[in-house]
């Protein structure tokens, strides 16, 4: 697969300081150098085929909360009964030996789940929550129920290379340990174009609209699952124009650009142009061709 660098830069990509091509840090802040990727398909293409376009499609980031559309399909393939209340509690089995630990609420998106530790939610309620509002603490007690098999039979499933989900959010014993939750811009859409209609129905109720959904003309549809924290930036999604056939953008950033701000990010503002550039040429993306 070709380097794009040329084409994405006419697509609104600006270089931002560091190299293309990277090292990931962990543990230390944002890494010092920078690793830009994205991947452009077409979601009707046949299984397999190359993206129309490519730039890093297979160098790894930190998955952030990506991994959640992962954990999702896991869940609605377990054969649980997803409308069954389970019990909502802050205290989870590290994916490494040592004690249970517990996850912060000030680091979280979403109150409604901690409102609810002490009773019970349904698996379908906690799922929607994961999604819509990238819940963390609703993500592990989703995650608690399918185990970490499942979701690696999910990236199996769908075709992923390179991508893992080695442990929880939040279990930093396990990330001592260095049991990492890893993605490319490749495995994510691939992830995507594997998804039942009904998953990608759940993504396009999103609530974060920011980085790819913000380089989109207000109302346009969109089935996508975003995620960040510093030094880290995601988005990948299916966009469905009213006037073109539907195409994948998957764009990765790790680096320095990243701040971790949920809305004024700068490496936000970098995903939405990238992802207006590709609206703007959404005709020829889905011409079947290269362009």
């Amino acid at each position: 697969m070709r380097d794009e660098r040329q084409g994405h830069a006419r697509d609104g990509v600006e270089r931002q300081g560091g190299s293309w091509q990277g090292e990931e840090r962990h543990g230390a802040g944002a890494p010092a150098r920078s690793t830009l990727s994205v991947v452009v398909a077409r979601p009707d293409g046949p299984p397999g085929a190359a993206p129309v376009r490519g730039l890093n499609p297979d160098a790894p980031h930190l998955a952030a909360s990506t991994m959640k559309v992962a954990v999702l399909a896991a869940l609605h393939r377990s054969g649980l009964d997803l409308d069954e209340p389970v019990p909502v509690q802050n205290s989870f089995v590290s994916a490494a030996p040592g004690p249970e630990f517990a996850i912060s609420a000030e680091r979280d998106s979403d109150p409604e789940p901690w409102h609810a530790v002490g009773s019970r939610r349904s698996l379908r309620w906690l799922a929607d929550r994961m999604i819509v509002r990238s819940s963390n603490l609703a993500t592990n007690l989703c995650l608690a129920h399918t185990g970490l098999d499942a979701v690696a039979e999910v990236w199996r499933l769908a075709g992923a290379r390179h991508s893992v989900t080695g442990r929880a959010v939040e279990d930093f014993g396990a990330d001592a340990a260095g049991i990492r939750n890893l993605v490319t811009a490749a495995d994510l859409a691939r992830l995507l174009h594997w998804l039942p209609t009904e998953l990608r129905d759940v993504l396009t109720a999103n609530a974060h609209r920011v980085d790819l959904a913000a380089g989109l003309p207000p109302g346009t549809r969109v089935a996508f699952k975003n995620g960040w924290f510093p030094g880290v930036r995601h988005s990948a999604g299916i966009v469905y124009p009213p006037d073109a056939p539907p195409y994948t953008l998957v764009v990765c950033y790790s680096g320095p650009l990243a701040s971790g701000d949920d809305v004024q990010d700068p490496a936000a503002r970098l995903v939405a142009r990238i992802s207006a550039g590709y609206w703007g040429r959404r005709r020829l993306l889905g011409a079947g061709g290269r362009r």
